[in-house]
C-alpha cells in the first residue's frame, strides 16, 4: 500500500524541475512503485485529476475544513479515493453539513503537504507540468513500451490510467485489446491553424480540402440498427439528435464509426450562429419542442471503422473513398482534392459564400490521430481567433457594474503544463453574456485580488484578434492585439485550448507587424 505523501513528494519534484525528460524520469520511478489498484488514482492525481471528477466544493469550505494537519503521513492513495468518491456521491437534506464533516476528518488525517496538495487537487489547481504527453512518456518507462504503442492503446482506451492498469495486471500483452471499438468513442482528431488558404498548400503541397463547417462535433457509431451519437468530450447526446440517428441508421454499412458535424441551417440553407446549433446539445435532452423548432443536419468527412474494418491506420485518401461508399451524398462534407493555391483560394471563397467560416485542408497520406492536434490538419478561419481559458474577471464599471466583465485570457504552456497569460478583454461581451459568465465565474471563483476574482481554469472561449505582438508585460512575452470575444465553447475542455506553442507559431509566421 502506497502513501498519498510518496505522491505529493512526486508532485511538488516535478514541478520544481523544468525540463522533460527529467519530469518523466521522476515519474516513471514513482509509477514503477504502484501496484494495479494504486496506478490509475496515481496518474489522475499526478495529471490533477480526480477519477471521480469535479466535486464542486466551494474554496471557502475546504478552508473551513484545514486544520492543523497530522503529524505523520498515514493516508493511503487507495484512502483518499475512496474519502473522495464518498464526498460524490452525497446528496440530499444536509449534505452541505455532511460534506464539512467529511472534509475535516479527511483534512485531520493529512499532513500539511498533503492538505496543500489535497485543496489544490479539489479547486482544479495542481498544475505540475504532468501533461498527457508526460504522463504517457512516464508510463511508457515505468512499464518499459514503446510510446507509440502506448500513446495508440490510450488513444482508444479513452486515457492513459486504463492501459497502465491493464498492461500491470497482463503484461504488454493488454496493449492489444485496445483498438477502435463500436460503441466506445475515442477523442477526435484536431487541427492546428494555418494563416491562410495559400500557406496551408504551401505546408501540405496536395491536400482534401473540405468546407469548415461552424457545428458541433459529432462521432457516430452504428451496429445493425442501433446508433449512438457523442459529441468531441465523449459525452453521449444520443437522445437530443434524431435527425444523425436516422441518417447513419439508413445508411448500407451494417457498422460505421463516423466522424462529422451536425449544424442547424436555415430554409435557405446557410448556416445558424454556433450558439444556436448548441442549444441542441443543452441539459434537456429529450426537448420536443426545440427540436420541431431547430432542425438539425449532418454532415460527416471521415470514417474510422466500416463493416468491420478498422481505418484509423488507413490513409485519409482511402478513409474518404470508404465514406463516399458509405454514407449519401446529402451527408458528406463538401471536399475537393487541390493541388493549386489559388484552387484552394477559391473553394475557400465558395466556403464562405455559403455562410460556413472556412476550410481544412488535409494531407491525403495522413492517418486517424485521435485525440491529437497534429501538422497534417489545418484549418483556415475568416479571422484569426485562439481558443483560450478564462483564468481571471475583473469587476466592471458604470453599465457593467456588478458584473464580472475584463476577462484575464491564458493558453496552455505545453511544457509546464500552466496557464500562461496572453492580454485581457472586455469586448464583445453582450448583456445576457455578461450575466451568464458573471454567474459562472463566482461558481469557480478561487481567491480575489483587489477587482479581480480568480476562477479555476475551465472555461473556454473563442477569442478573435488582428495579430500577436511582443509584450514584456506577459510572461510569453506575448499578447493578442484587439482580441475580443468571439463566443464560449462548452464543448471544449481546458485541455483542448489552444497552447502558448500555437501562438508563438503564429507570431513567427504573421506577416510584418
Amino acid at each position: 500500500m502506497t502513501f498519498l505523501a510518496e505522491v505529493v513528494r512526486a508532485s511538488e519534484r516535478v514541478a520544481a524541475v523544468p525540463g522533460r525528460l527529467a519530469k518523466i524520469a521522476l515519474l516513471a520511478d514513482l509509477l514503477k512503485r504502484l501496484d494495479a489498484a494504486e496506478l490509475a488514482i496515481a496518474i489522475a492525481y499526478l495529471s490533477g485529476e480526480m477519477p471521480q471528477g469535479r466535486l464542486a466544493l466551494p474554496y471557502s469550505l475546504l478552508a473551513s475544513a484545514r486544520g492543523s494537519g497530522a503529524t505523520q503521513p498515514s493516508l493511503t492513495i487507495l484512502d483518499l479515493d475512496s474519502a473522495l468518491a464518498a464526498l460524490k456521491a452525497m446528496s440530499g437534506k444536509g449534505v452541505s453539513l455532511r460534506r464539512e464533516a467529511a472534509l475535516k476528518a479527511l483534512f485531520a488525517r493529512a499532513t500539511t503537504a498533503e492538505q496543500e496538495f489535497l485543496v489544490r487537487l479539489i479547486v482544479g489547481e495542481l498544475r505540475q507540468g504532468a501533461l498527457e504527453g508526460v504522463m504517457l512518456e512516464a508510463v511508457a518507462a515505468a512499464a518499459g513500451l514503446p510510446v507509440p504503442a502506448l500513446r495508440r492503446a490510450a488513444t482508444f482506451a479513452g486515457g492513459v490510467a486504463t492501459v497502465a492498469r491493464a498492461v500491470a495486471e497482463a503484461g504488454p500483452v493488454a496493449l492489444d485489446r485496445f483498438t477502435v471499438t463500436l460503441m466506445r468513442p475515442v477523442l477526435p482528431m484536431l487541427a492546428q491553424p494555418a494563416a491562410d488558404a495559400e500557406a496551408a498548400l504551401a505546408t501540405l503541397g496536395t491536400a482534401l480540402v473540405e468546407w469548415k463547417l461552424d457545428g458541433a462535433r459529432v462521432q457516430v457509431h452504428k451496429a445493425d440498427k442501433e446508433v449512438k451519437v457523442f459529441t468531441r468530450s465523449l459525452k453521449e447526446v444520443t437522445a437530443a439528435v434524431p435527425e444523425v440517428v436516422e441518417a447513419v441508421r439508413a445508411a448500407p454499412s451494417r457498422t460505421l464509426i463516423l466522424d462529422g458535424e451536425a449544424i442547424a441551417l436555415r430554409p435557405d440553407g446557410s448556416p445558424h450562429s454556433f450558439q444556436t446549433t448548441m442549444r441542441r446539445f443543452g441539459r434537456r435532452l429529450d426537448d420536443a419542442p426545440t427540436r420541431e423548432a431547430l432542425p438539425l443536419s449532418v454532415f460527416f468527412f471521415d470514417c474510422m471503422l466500416a463493416d468491420g474494418e478498422p481505418l484509423v491506420d488507413a490513409p485519409l485518401d482511402k478513409r474518404r473513398t470508404v465514406l463516399e461508399r458509405c454514407v449519401p451524398s446529402g451527408h458528406l462534407t463538401p471536399a475537393r482534392r487541390i493541388e493549386a493555391a489559388d484552387e484552394a483560394v477559391a473553394f475557400y471563397d465558395e466556403s464562405l459564400a455559403h455562410g460556413h467560416e472556412g476550410i481544412m485542408a488535409k494531407a491525403p497520406d495522413s492517418i486517424y490521430e485521435a485525440g491529437r492536434r497534429g501538422g497534417s490538419w489545418l484549418k483556415v478561419k475568416r479571422s484569426h481567433t485562439l481558443d483560450l481559458v478564462v483564468l481571471a474577471a475583473e469587476w466592471g464599471n458604470g453599465r457593467r457594474q456588478g458584473r464580472l466583465s475584463n476577462l484575464h485570457l491564458g493558453a496552455r504552456d505545453e511544457a509546464s503544463g500552466r496557464f500562461v497569460m496572453l492580454g485581457k478583454t472586455f469586448k464583445g461581451l453582450t448583456d445576457a453574456l455578461l450575466e451568464w459568465q458573471t454567474a459562472e465565474f463566482l461558481a469557480r471563483e478561487t481567491r480575489r485580488e483587489g477587482v479581480v476574482v480568480h476562477i479555476r481554469p475551465e472555461l473556454v472561449v473563442e477569442i478573435a484578434f488582428n495579430d500577436v505582438q511582443k509584450s514584456p508585460q506577459y510572461a510569453g512575452g506575448m499578447a493578442l492585439r484587439f482580441a475580443r470575444v468571439k463566443r464560449y465553447r462548452p464543448d471544449k475542455t481546458a485541455n483542448e485550448a489552444d497552447t502558448l506553442q500555437t501562438v508563438r507559431r503564429i507570431f513567427e509566421t504573421q506577416g510584418p507587424r
